[in-house]
């Protein structure tokens, strides 16, 4: 290989073609003028790849922002001096090293804090938000867990903090879990009625991560605070997308998360009143870092991360929200302008314009998402997509199983540009039609049938058993 490297500048100032190696880097038929069309196979091949078993002809673009977002470059730049020159553990107390790393976190938790209308001290840093629900939920609860034992939530939660509350179930805890409207809000008169004098802590989502639905945070919070009940919510999806002062809104517990917001992965704050003080329970032993509420060294690049994420944020909320309205605008109406029997899932009046999600009509689900390889897309949260079971959501939105299955949703985000959605609108388009020309119930659907009126018959009740 080093031989071939050393001849291919000679090779091809002779305009030889030799096939010195199937790799890109030597390949010569790209500089050659009688083989344009090798060069566009060779190119072609070059971009192809093979992922878990599906060719695709390159990376897809990327439209998922819901389950993660690209780092910014600028907080990049902030993060990378913290990995290459000021390296030191923030909690070493006796050089240089630990004093600047010290001030870059305090720094960073200061521009956290300034998004929410926080104080700094209120800020604790975690590995993300789901370790923030779980220090929320179970941390209140088994802190006043002599005199608090009820907690109040939504059906359309984030699974950790589900999961978090059927734990504390399994502890002797109850648990409300409300229904949603159909456009997927909550009923706030019915979360009033739900809280007991023994209600500990009531969770409700800030932005839902699968059909972007925004809560009445302030009513919620007022309700709360009138019954002298903490408020969590998880603002993992709503950080640096809509204004958050945790003040105004009665917020007495808030979790966050650096990825959603173009910040690295892995790291994450917490926000913890202090007046009126809200106590929780450690969920981790260990060096009593982060004011004992969360043990373990911080990680000070992704922290300095996060606080440049928040600071670009609070410059950019705006023109992103405006641009990203725009754009679902686009994606939205180049849809339905060439395909029928379209549901948008949730509330289009109070929803983040970033978050766009879809059920075609007479498609299978997982068809039409393998059809879309050229765009990366979501069929609902990426921390439940390894089930086959419809989306949980949809189903507490009232949504029928067959359109839950069928569900897409578009993630828009700072850098989605216009050919983006123009070409994820081509693609999508493409493939719902493709899969309905294949679909007797469209078929059928469309000359007038009743499909509710078919009765189908399960051959795997009918069929005798071989035993």
């Amino acid at each position: 290989m080093a031989l071939s490297r050393r001849l291919l500048p000679l090779l091809l100032r002779r305009g030889s073609t030799p096939s010195l190696s199937p790799a890109r880097a030597l390949s010569t038929a790209a500089v050659t003028a009688d083989a344009p069309a090798a060069a566009a196979a060779a190119a072609a091949e070059e971009e192809a790849m093979t992922i878990k078993g599906v060719r695709i002809s390159g990376r897809p673009l990327y439209m998922d922002m819901q389950a993660t977002t690209p780092v910014d470059p600028r907080v990049l730049d902030a993060m990378l001096p913290f990995y290459l020159s000021r390296y030191g553990n923030p909690h070493s107390r006796t050089h240089l090293y630990g004093w600047e790393s010290d001030a870059a976190v305090e720094e960073a938790r200061a521009r956290v804090a300034s998004l929410v209308g926080a104080d700094p001290r209120e800020i604790f840093f975690t590995s993300g938000a789901t370790e923030c629900n779980n220090i929320a939920v179970k941390g209140v609860m088994r802190f006043y867990r002599d005199r608090r034992r009820h907690v109040v939530t939504t059906q359309t939660e984030h699974k950790c903090v589900l999961d978090s509350c059927r734990y504390l179930q399994q502890e002797g805890f109850e648990v409300t879990y409300l229904p949603v409207r159909p456009d997927g809000l909550v009923d706030v008169a019915q979360l009033a009625d739900a809280i007991r004098p023994d209600t500990g802590l009531v969770s409700v989502m800030a932005v839902n991560n699968e059909i972007g639905v925004v809560q009445p945070l302030e009513e919620i919070g007022r309700i709360c605070k009138e019954k002298g009940v903490p408020f969590h919510t998880d603002a993992a999806q709503a950080l640096g997308k809509i204004p958050i002062d945790v003040n105004q809104m009665g917020i007495g517990l808030m979790s966050l998360s650096a990825h959603k917001i173009y910040g690295p992965k892995g790291v994450g704050a917490l926000y913890l009143r202090r007046r009126p003080r809200i106590r929780v329970e450690p969920q981790m032993s260990g060096g009593g870092q982060e004011r004992g509420i969360r043990s373990g060294t911080v990680p000070t690049p992704l922290v300095v991360g996060f606080g440049a994420a928040c600071e670009i944020a609070a410059k950019e909320m705006d023109y992103d929200h405006r641009r990203a309205s725009v754009l679902q605008q686009r994606l939205l109406d180049g849809i339905r302008g060439q395909v029928d029997d379209i549901v948008i899932n949730g509330s289009m009046e109070h929803r983040y314009p970033g978050n766009l999600n879809l059920s075609f009509a007479y498609v299978e689900g997982e068809s039409l998402l393998m059809g879309l390889k050229e765009v990366a897309v979501s069929s609902g949260s990426a921390c439940t997509s390894a089930s086959l079971e419809p989306s949980y959501v949809l189903r507490a939105l009232g949504v029928e199983e067959d359109m839950a299955h069928t569900s897409i949703r578009f993630g828009i985000g700072r850098f989605t540009t216009e050919e983006e959605v123009d070409r994820a609108i081509e693609l999508t388009v493409h493939q719902v039609k493709k899969l309905r020309d294949m679909s007797p119930l469209y078929e059928m659907a469309k000359a007038g049938i009743d499909l509710k009126s078919i009765h189908i018959i399960d051959f795997k009740s009918k069929w005798p058993s071989n035993s």
